[in-house]
């Protein structure tokens, strides 16, 4: 059994990958990392034979959970993984290959294994990213805009009038703030993903991350939503490490 630790800019999502079964854990909100949530989270599972980590977050965070495996079991074999140059069927398009997030890496690398090729892969999360890969797996290159609630937070943060306001309203023209806010930034969102599919032709699309389910139904495409997309590429990933 390996378990997975998907570290991203606001949560610290995890799984279980043993004999090709995922099962996911409780995501939890990085304010909320420490030694006993951890330990609590961790402590029933079997013993893992390795932790493999993908981190895009502040470095104390991860030596806190680097630490936490150890307390819990002391011989376990723990990997950080990076983005590659080529790996997994998947060409990278970056020049400096580990410039790439390690979180488009492996959602690159989940989409060439569970679904059809060429693919607009899109992960809404704190930053919206959106990658492309063609019909040979190389990764065409991407996008990458500020999430749902950076937008409305950097808004709140640049104004003196604009409250932050995560309350959700039906789409359409609003008649007061919170709600021009909240359609704004959602159209925003899936007018980016929208040019993007507009420039290439029969893509599937993926959506991946915390605000997928909210974007999906906005689009003239219906997409595949696949929230633990990271998550599978972990698990390819501890699988050939083994």
């Amino acid at each position: 059994m390996n378990l997975l630790v998907d570290m991203g800019n606001s949560r610290l999502k995890w799984a279980v990958a043993d004999n090709g079964q995922l099962v996911t854990g409780d995501a939890l909100l990085n304010e909320y990392i420490n030694q006993p949530t951890l330990v609590t989270l961790w402590q029933a599972l079997t013993p893992p034979e390795q932790l493999v980590i993908a981190c895009v977050t502040a470095s104390d965070a991860l030596e806190l959970v680097i630490a936490t495996a150890r307390v819990l079991w002391a011989d376990i074999n723990i990997t950080r993984v990076n983005s590659q140059t080529q790996t997994f069927g998947i060409t990278n398009a970056y020049a400096q290959p580990e410039k790439l997030g390690v979180d488009r890496w492996l959602a690159l690398v989940a989409a060439r294994q569970f679904y059809s090729l060429p693919a607009c892969i899109v992960d809404c999360g704190t930053a919206i990213t959106v990658d492309l890969l063609d019909a040979d797996g190389r990764h065409t290159g991407g996008f990458i805009s500020a999430g749902l609630t950076l937008m409305k937070k950097s808004l709140a943060g640049g104004t003196a009038a604009l409250p932050f306001n995560n309350t959700a309203y039906p789409l359409a023209a609003a008649d007061f703030t919170e709600a021009a806010i909240y359609n704004g930034t959602l159209l925003a969102a899936v007018g980016l993903v929208e040019q993007v599919i507009a420039r290439h032709d029969a893509l599937s699309v993926i959506l991946t991350g915390g605000d997928a389910e909210l974007i999906a139904p906005h689009l003239s495409v219906t997409p595949i939503v696949d929230v633990d997309l990271v998550l599978r590429g972990l698990a390819m990933v501890a699988q050939a490490s083994r």
